[in-house]
């Protein structure tokens, strides 16, 4: 009976044995295969399977929390990729004891041998070894993406900013260049663009929903906002195509002194209408208030009056309205770029300048 027990005893270490071997086997090999959260459970598990077998390993490694530092994982990785130290001293340019000196320290402080040293052999990893070694190698790629990542930042390189911008400017050739200039020059910055009109422009830019805003300027801004003008164009007559003025190319300012006119909010528009009225010596009568200068034209094609309108709207393409200058009416209609005065971000500033220096070359 002594015998048997003893001869089932050795079995049973045996295939406990073979579990563990085929436990650690699958855990390093999830390791070495799997995405980095994966590895990093199978590194654990693996640790856990072989203090199964070694426990003082496993207690040393739980009571510790190892500090490191890139240059440690980088001689490591050095000598792992090398499978020498003198190998890994030549490549990194430094004194092989040095290289010894920070592989020993990190295996004091894992608790575990993570090389196999033999003098007539080349260095091999240990199986914690090649556990750890994925995750230099990650850790050390990770490390060189946040450096790339912190300079292009820190240079307005990389990033995303928030632009507003007035619906009015879609039909110019400033949106359409001004994008196209800042990409040529910040490929990697992500520009997000949302069409508003100019009082909620300036109202998310002066609470930091927006980085910068293109807008209908404002005799004033609220504390902290600022804007340069960097645009302006004629400011048109926009009539239904089948109106008795629409046959006639150029327009006096009293010609519209019977119109019914359909005016878009937009603040200061109201000035305009004032000197228009003046020129023409007539009274403005307003028959509808509207909300931007699209719905204003769509309604002046259908018929319901006139419309003042930027030149560059006739970019929209409707077929049912013309656009007519006024002979004795220069009026021109501004576009500028808002921005907070205290702007910390590089990539923003630099859009706010190609802004104003596109606007500077028109």
């Amino acid at each position: 009976m002594v015998d048997g027990d003893l001869r089932n005893d050795n079995l049973a270490r045996r295939l406990a044995e073979e579990d563990i071997q085929r436990a650690v086997i699958a855990a390093h090999t999830n390791a070495l295969q799997g995405p980095e959260d994966m590895r990093r459970r199978a590194f654990n598990a693996a640790l856990r399977v072989d203090g199964i077998r070694h426990p003082n390993i496993s207690e040393a490694i739980a009571r510790r929390r190892v500090a490191l530092d890139v240059r440690q994982l980088c001689y490591f990785v050095a000598v792992a990729e090398e499978l020498s130290f003198a190998g890994a001293a030549d490549r990194l340019n430094v004194a092989q004891s040095a290289v010894s000196l920070q592989i020993k320290g990190l295996e004091e402080a894992f608790g575990a041998r993570l090389l196999n040293r033999c003098k007539r052999a080349a260095v091999s990893l240990t199986k914690a070894g090649r556990l750890f070694l994925s995750e230099a190698q990650a850790a050390i790629r990770q490390l060189e993406r946040a450096e790339q990542v912190g300079r292009l930042a820190a240079r307005g390189e990389l990033g995303q900013i928030e632009i507003g911008y007035v619906t009015s400017v879609a039909m110019n050739r400033i949106l359409p260049s001004l994008l196209r200039e800042y990409r040529r020059s910040h490929p990697a910055v992500q520009l997000r663009l949302t069409a508003m009109e100019t009082p909620r422009q300036l109202e998310a830019l002066a609470e930091g929903r927006l980085d910068a805003a293109l807008i209908r300027p404002r005799p004033s801004y609220a504390a902290g906002v600022a804007a340069r003008v960097i645009h302006r164009e004629a400011l048109c007559v926009a009539l239904a195509a089948d109106h008795p003025f629409a046959s006639s190319h150029t327009l006096q300012a009293a010609d519209l002194g019977n119109e019914a006119f359909i005016v878009p909010y937009v603040a200061t528009f109201g000035s305009h209408l004032e000197r228009l009225a003046a020129t023409g010596r007539f009274a403005i009568k307003i028959v509808h208030d509207v909300g931007d200068f699209v719905t204003a034209l769509s309604m002046a094609a259908a018929g319901y009056g006139v419309a003042m309108a930027p030149e560059s709207m006739g970019g929209l393409g409707f077929p049912e309205i013309v656009f007519r200058t006024l002979a004795d009416f220069a009026e021109k209609v501004e576009l500028a770029v808002a921005f907070r005065t205290s702007e910390p971000s590089a990539s923003v500033r630099a859009f706010i300048d190609a802004a104003i220096a596109l606007g500077s070359s028109l």
